[in-house]
């Protein structure tokens, strides 16, 4: 069965990031979109437990949200927090079997993503 996890890691401190609010949505017909998951990321920048897998897991369009305008104002006023606020990422998930991980490496002024292993 397929799965999507996730990564966050703050590149301006070298460390991973934790306490990031995600959220994760389906995206249907005139890109609506319908709230599958929501969670918080570890100590380790990672969710407990993969946003998406097993039966609930479903080929199609997602969109991943991440709080990370919240993050740096939270960890300090020198991290500016309120350059960079939301993060959404759109992914298309085609295999119903594969293990989707998406990393965000995010600074307070810029992100990247990649697929994971």
């Amino acid at each position: 069965m397929g799965r999507l996890s996730t990564h966050v890691l703050d590149i301006a401190r070298g460390k991973p990031a934790g306490r990031v609010a995600v959220e994760l949505f389906r995206l249907g017909p005139n890109e609506a979109r319908q709230s599958v998951a929501s969670a918080v990321t570890n100590a380790d920048g990672r969710t407990d437990q993969p946003l998406l897998s097993g039966a609930q897991f479903q080929p199609g369009c997602y969109e991943l949200v991440f709080q990370i305008g919240a993050y740096f104002r939270a960890i300090g006023p020198d991290t500016a927090g309120d350059f960079l606020d939301i993060v959404p990422l759109r992914v298309t998930l085609a295999d119903p079997d594969g293990h989707y991980h998406v990393p965000l490496l995010c600074s307070p002024w810029s992100y990247s993503t990649y697929r994971g292993s």
